[in-house]
């Protein structure tokens, strides 16, 4: 395999990826989508979770090389990337790395400058650090997941988009950058700690002063953005299918009314005691016809209201495709890179990396020979099949 080209506004930074599940993965795509150059440290076996490396979309635009940091002299292997890093991301439970040999003192040792990006659920310290976790448990305990879903019924879990991936992977980002930004200023390297209950616990700021101003109540789905407003919310159609609206402001509220049908409810935007009465309203509206008749109906308006898709809809959707917010490479259809750039693109230069399948040639680019005794997968020549089905 060749280099991975150069593109985006990260070219020319190198990270290591130590490999992980969940959100470290994300977190170095999303780096790797930049234009940095992502060398991925796989184990030599599978870890739990994966998918067939074929269409771990999270592993595009990397590199991968295989070592056992188990091995004598496995963690000089990592530390002779990390001398010629920019970025270290790893995802283990606190203190691995140091019992791995790649903890920060480690790593600074060889390269002062490195940013060393910890990716953790409970973070480095805290009563809970040394505890398993996963996304629901810590967006459980931030009182995130609390307020989703309806009230008469079990909080609505958001798969693992808003703790693994919002509260996790782009909060280590945005540390990480923000650390490169001061090493490239002059400073030093230093550790990135994201933990995802900080990053959740972050994102519900608004929400927070909402609170503390009377805005909202502590209660799931009596609330403006939580489903307790009749005008913002999900409602079904006579096909099965959904609608969302997110008619707030007065104008947006007038125009919703309009097209749906239903003027003279005008009064009742404001007026919380006619809520009850406007939600039946707007439901029974909704269920004459089908979503895509519906859809059509506020077509081109500014009522705030779109269908319900699909993660195979949403790829043919009128307004995504115009954009190219989804693309096909190499058979694959998955999310184009975001955000953009009008003076470095970005796209999807390579697909997902299989493990150790880029040793020569990362050991040559970076310099680091000792890698070539490292242990390679069996896999790597292996070509795969764009028509092969995924694994379930």
């Amino acid at each position: 395999m060749t280099k991975v080209p150069a593109q985006g506004p990260l070219t020319g930074v190198r990270v290591v990826e130590l490999a992980g599940i969940g959100p470290g993965p994300f977190a170095a795509m999303l780096l790797a989508d930049l234009g940095a150059d992502v060398v991925r440290v796989d184990r030599p076996r599978t870890p739990v979770l994966a998918i067939e490396a074929a269409y771990d979309v999270t592993n595009r635009n990397k590199r991968s090389v295989v070592v056992d940091l188990k091995a004598p002299d496995g963690a000089d292997r990592v530390l002779d990337l990390a001398e010629r890093a920019d970025v270290l991301l790893e995802g283990y439970r606190p203190g691995v790395a140091e019992r791995l040999g790649v903890g920060p003192g480690d790593c600074h040792d060889r390269n002062p400058r490195l940013v060393y990006g910890r990716m953790t659920g409970w973070g480095q310290q805290g009563p809970l650090a040394d505890r398993a976790g996963h996304d629901i448990a810590y967006i459980a305990r931030t009182g995130a997941l609390g307020m989703i879903g309806s009230p008469d019924r079990p909080p609505a879990v958001p798969a693992n988009l808003l703790g693994d991936y919002a509260g996790g992977s782009l909060y280590l980002v945005v540390g990480v950058l923000a650390a490169l930004h001061h090493v490239r200023a002059g400073g030093t390297g230093q550790v990135v700690d994201a933990a995802i209950v900080d990053g959740t616990a972050h994102l519900s700021a608004m929400i927070h002063g909402m609170l503390a101003a009377g805005g909202w109540q502590d209660r799931r789905g009596d609330n403006l953005l939580d489903g307790g407003c009749p005008y913002y919310g999900t409602y079904g159609t006579a096909d099965g299918g959904y609608v969302a609206v997110g008619a707030l402001e007065p104008q947006f509220y007038a125009e919703f009314l309009r097209l749906l049908g239903i003027e003279d409810q005008a009064d009742a935007h404001t007026d919380v005691t006619r809520w009850p009465a406007l939600r039946e309203r707007v439901a029974a509206r909704f269920k004459a016809r089908t979503r895509d008749e519906w859809t059509a109906v506020f077509d081109g308006s500014d009522a705030c209201v779109a269908p319900v898709l699909s993660l195979r809809e949403a790829p043919h959707d009128p307004h995504l495709a115009a954009r190219g917010t989804f693309t096909d490479h190499d058979g694959l259809t998955q999310p184009a890179p975001a955000p953009r750039f009008s003076a470095t693109p970005t796209t999807v230069r390579t697909g997902p990396a299989r493990p150790g399948a880029d040793t020569d040639d990362v050991a040559r680019d970076w310099d680091v020979p000792r890698l070539l005794s490292a242990p390679r997968d069996p896999q790597r020549s292996a070509p795969r099949d764009p028509q092969r089905k995924a694994t379930p």
